[in-house]
């Protein structure tokens, strides 16, 4: 195959998660009904709920609407586009509008782990230092860890939007996935792409391991102060503070490591494909079950809205 420089290439198809026109009308009921309007209402809610109730302007509310809305934003990245073709059978999209996309999926993914990863550090002051609780998470720093979460999110997404400028792809443009996904990118293009999987690992590594080791101390932390506090109604209280937080950290990074591991072993894209549901979509839309359904606060807060 002859190999055509990036800079003409002016469209990728994407595959999709089905070859069968039947399934087609199904996918679009289920991706708009269920999936997509249920991620943003229910997102919607959570933030409605945390800015209309003044109980729940605190630290730990206030990263929560932010990681609400992030959701929203990662599953508009990449739903509409999808309900899109199917509507118009047409699955190109120009190189333009996949490099965004990979923009955004990546900023929005990478600021939703720092978000995770200030949520926990705001458990442990809350449960191991709660006389110093409102001195150290004061609105200042607050704000700033919020700063910091956009700008290494930023860094990270332009990082690796600017090295797929140096690729070159040949004639076969067709991504088997339902959005432009940057390692369904690489393995289409011509010319190596070490630089950026290397690059890839590079930060995974350090922006991504960081957080996680702050959420692991964190809880590591708190277990250690649970275990000393000598009533039961005690150790039920603090773990229910941080019973939500904990699933949606179990959900954001289960279903990642899943489908890296199950990558691993399947060559099918196309289960490849259906498997990428189960951590761009699935997560967003859980999240606001889980604090509803787990979080005292958040439930009496919607109740008096309803009510």
């Amino acid at each position: 195959m002859t190999a055509e420089n990036q800079t003409h290439v002016s469209k990728f198809l994407l595959l999709g998660l089905t070859e069968d026109p039947e399934l087609l009308p199904l996918l679009f009921t289920m991706f708009v009904t269920i999936l997509y309007l249920v991620t943003v209402l229910g997102n919607l809610l959570m933030v409605w709920a945390v800015i209309s109730d003044s109980h729940l302007h605190t630290p730990m509310y206030f990263f929560l609407s932010h990681l609400s809305f992030t959701d929203i934003c990662v599953s508009t990245t990449t739903i509409p586009k999808m309900l899109v073709s199917i509507l118009t059978q047409n699955q190109t999209i120009t190189f333009t509008g996949c490099l965004s996309q990979i923009f955004f999926v990546l900023f929005f993914c990478a600021f939703e782990n720092f978000l995770l990863a200030a949520m926990a550090y705001d458990r442990y002051v809350a449960i191991c230092s709660p006389l110093r609780y409102t001195v150290i998470m004061n609105p200042c720093f607050c704000c700033l860890l919020m700063l910091l979460s956009l700008l290494a999110s930023l860094l990270v997404a332009l990082l690796h939007s600017l090295m797929i400028l140096h690729l070159s792809f040949c004639t076969d443009l067709e991504i088997p996935q339902f959005f432009c996904e940057l390692a369904q990118l690489l393995e289409i293009a011509c010319s190596s792409t070490l630089i950026n999987n290397i690059l890839i690992y590079i930060v995974a590594s350090i922006l991504g391991g960081a957080p996680v080791s702050g959420i692991i101390f964190s809880y590591t932390q708190i277990v250690s102060s649970v275990l000393r506090i000598p009533s039961s109604s005690g150790m039920y209280k603090v773990f229910s503070t941080c019973g939500s937080h904990l699933s949606v950290v179990s959900l954001f990074y289960g279903t990642s490591v899943g489908v890296y591991i199950s990558s691993l072993f399947t060559q099918s894209s196309r289960k490849m494909a259906v498997a990428s549901v189960m951590y761009i979509v699935v997560p967003q839309m859980m999240k606001p079950f889980i604090y509803s359904l787990r979080n005292k606060d958040i439930k009496a807060s919607l109740r008096n809205l309803f009510c």
